[in-house]
Order: C-alpha cells, then sequence, then structure tokens
C-alpha cells in the first residue's frame, strides 16, 4: 500500500509562501497606518497647545503673535497632509488585507482539495484491503463435505 502523495503540493507550499508574503505585507501596512495615526494625533495636540498658547496668553507682543499664528498655519498644513498621508495608507491596508484574504483562501482551496484527496485514498486504501481480506478468507474456506 503506497503512502498518500498529494500531487499538487509543491502548488500548496507555494500558495502558503504567497500567504505568509501578503501577512507580512498587511502587517507592514498597519504598522505604516498606526504610526501614521499616532503622527495625526501628535500634530492636532500641538495644533490644540499652540491654540491655546495664541489665545489664552496676553503678554504676546505683535510680532510673537504673528510668529504663532504663521506657526499655527504651518501646524494646520500638516495636519491636512497627515490626514491625506493616513487615508493613502489606509487605502494600501485595506488592499493588503484583501489580498490577504484571496491568499489564504487559494491556501485553503489547495488544503481542502488535499484533504478529500487524502481521505479518498485512505477509503480506496480500506477497500483494497478489505477485498484481500475476502479473497484470503474464500481461498480458505473449505466446505463441510459430506
Amino acid at each position: 500500500m503506497p503512502p498518500f502523495r498529494f500531487r499538487l503540493q509543491q502548488v500548496l507550499d507555494y500558495r502558503e509562501q504567497l500567504e505568509e508574503q501578503a501577512k507580512l505585507a498587511f502587517a507592514r501596512a498597519r504598522t505604516a497606518h498606526e504610526t501614521q495615526q499616532r503622527q495625526v494625533e501628535g500634530v492636532r495636540a500641538a495644533i490644540a497647545e499652540a491654540e491655546r498658547k495664541l489665545y489664552e496668553d496676553a503678554r504676546l507682543t505683535r510680532d510673537e503673535l504673528w510668529l504663532q499664528r504663521n506657526f499655527l498655519r504651518g501646524l494646520r498644513e500638516d495636519l491636512t497632509h497627515a490626514e491625506l498621508r493616513l487615508r493613502m495608507l489606509a487605502q494600501m491596508m485595506e488592499q493588503a488585507r484583501s489580498e490577504l484574504v484571496k491568499k489564504s483562501q487559494e491556501r485553503k482551496l489547495l488544503e481542502k482539495l488535499k484533504d478529500k484527496q487524502a481521505a479518498r485514498h485512505a477509503h480506496d486504501e480500506l477497500l483494497r484491503e478489505q477485498r484481500t481480506y475476502d479473497e484470503t478468507a474464500t481461498l480458505r474456506f473449505e466446505p463441510p463435505s459430506f
């Protein structure tokens, strides 16, 4: 009885590698998104602090007030750019996630095929073994003589 051998094992191994690569790409995209999210939150906190300083500090001179307003304008531009990058990274993360799902489904499809073929092979082996036992029993059977 030959052991079960899946003919598409190399394809299955390749698909497992592709799935691992997709997992890594998704993890990188998620990390980049989380980092950018923290950066956006940091810029928002800096804007809140700059606004608080601008409106609450009455001792600012006219030059300092101009400088603070320009600083605040620059922070708002930074926030716009950071939010744009965050949206781009969110799209990239979603693409990586969908690619991971696709690769996972492809691998699972082949694994299911492998499992079905292994079950069929085991069933065929059991039938072959049963036929051998039946043949042996038939040949050894001696009917009672009269």
